[in-house]
């Protein structure tokens, strides 16, 4: 890779996870992201590609859920497919794999093949709708999941209340509630495998994840404290001074001024005046509402971020991504790196003594079977057979 200095301004390191063998078996979505969060942390990821182009027929070059791995081709469908990838298990600490419940096991990679070669393997299952339940077998994606586990429900959109909710990317289900919970999953289990010697299998199902995320509202709701349904609350678009509203030239700002002091410094900078509604005269929220827009749409974005700059008044310009990758703040922190010319954002979190790294580009499947061979002492590989049935990812991924 062009530049693989530390995105925080340090030497580059190993990372916290050197030394972590990691096995992926080719997927999409929140297996691949996960397996990148361990790559850029240090561990040696390897991933099993199949030997047909990826179902998503984007160019391997620009996949940066690839980053920080190497790939070797092996046919599973092939006599001595499943038998490389046990050779691989056998020097490995993790696995991840994104199947629908059953066909791992039909590959001859499921969990108990690859923990009676490796007792102490944890072997890490990202599905959607989990290992059991009525919709096990169901193909489905991000969106459902967070829908069914009441997630998506939260996210308001315009139109107020009644509107459909709003669709935010996959973040929410895929990479919030799948892969974060997953690499969590993953690492606590090596924690008890280095400790015992006993590995296990993790079921990381994107609908528990998402449904997780949601403790705290649950606590809100039961106290009393938050209305089970969505832009009426105090956190969901609900309350005037926690909002979004446009400006002048069509930019927007995000409003989150929740504290009483935080949100004086809010209406003073807005000039609301002293006749404003008070910050939690509920029945008066509509007519703060109208006022609050009415003096956004007096000025363009820019010109309100010269107003609010530097103050406590939480109040942050909504960025694209290109936006993002230039803001001030990110640059000074080095949020988002540009290298071979792609900017993408850099490892995170961040460690003082062992700090993640970008380095090595994404993995074109197949590139590295020759020195992953080498360092992980598996001379077989690269001997399979090409495997001439497409790959249908609907009837075989978790996703």
């Amino acid at each position: 890779m062009g530049d693989t200095s530390s995105p925080a301004g340090g030497a580059v390191g190993p990372g916290p996870l050197a030394g972590v063998r990691v096995v992926e078996l080719a997927g999409i979505g929140p297996g691949p992201f996960a397996a990148m969060l361990l790559g850029d942390l240090g561990a040696d990821v390897v991933r099993v590609d199949r030997p047909e182009p990826s179902p998503l027929g984007t160019d391997p070059a620009y996949d940066l859920t690839n980053r920080n791995k190497r790939s070797v081709l092996v046919d599973l469908k092939a006599p001595e497919g499943p038998g490389l990838v046990l050779d691989l298990v056998e020097r490995a600490d993790l696995l991840i794999e994104g199947y629908r419940p059953g066909v791992a096991e039909r590959l001859g990679v499921g969990p108990e093949a690859c923990l009676a070669r490796n007792p102490a393997l944890v072997y890490g299952r990202m599905t959607g709708w989990g290992q059991q339940g009525p919709r096990a077998a169901t193909a489905g994606h991000d969106l459902g999941y967070a829908a069914v586990a009441g997630v998506l429900g939260l996210v308001a959109a315009p139109g107020g209340a009644d509107a459909p909710p709003g669709i935010p990317a996959n973040l929410l289900g895929d990479y919030a509630g799948g892969s974060l919970y997953l690499v969590v999953g993953l690492l606590a289990g090596l924690h008890h495998a280095r400790a015992t010697g006993a590995g296990q299998v993790v079921d990381a199902a994107i609908v528990d994840g998402a449904a997780h995320l949601g403790s705290m509202l649950w606590g809100l709701l039961a106290a009393g404290h938050w209305q089970d349904r969505r832009g009426v609350n105090l956190l969901d678009g609900g309350a005037p001074f926690y909002a979004i509203y446009p400006a002048a030239d069509g930019g927007h700002l995000a409003v989150g001024a929740l504290e009483p002091r935080f949100y004086a410094e809010f209406a003073r900078l807005l000039e609301l005046g002293p006749d404003a509604p008070g910050q939690y005269d509920l029945a008066r929220w509509p007519e703060l509402r109208a006022l609050i827009a009415a003096r956004f749409a007096s000025r363009t974005r820019a010109e309100w971020e010269t107003v609010f700059a530097g103050s406590d008044a939480c109040v942050e310009p909504v960025l694209t991504m290109r936006q993002a990758a230039c803001e001030e703040h990110l640059l000074a922190r080095g949020t988002y790196v540009e290298v071979d010319g792609v900017t993408q954002p850099a490892p995170a979190p961040r460690f003082s003594a062992t700090p993640g790294a970008l380095r090595r580009p994404p993995a074109r499947p197949g590139a590295d079977t020759a020195e992953v061979a080498r360092d992980w002492a598996v001379p077989s590989l690269g001997s399979g057979a090409v495997d001439t049935e497409p790959f249908d990812s609907a009837a075989e991924q978790g996703e």
